[in-house]
């Protein structure tokens, strides 16, 4: 009994799937915090998201 309390209380990540969706916004910083795009980039992009 205090095992399966314990199984559906306890908050846990199932590996491959995100606990919340990342935003836009989100997804834009981590692009840019990887170096796939640069701060110029970044900037325009993010005031298109932010116009929007």
């Amino acid at each position: 009994m205090v095992l399966l309390s314990w199984i559906f209380v306890l908050p846990f990540d199932i590996p491959g799937q995100r606990s919340k969706k990342d935003t836009p916004l989100d997804l834009l910083k981590k692009r840019f915090a990887a170096g796939e795009i640069s701060k110029e980039e970044f900037q325009e992009r993010k005031n298109i998201l932010q116009s929007s």
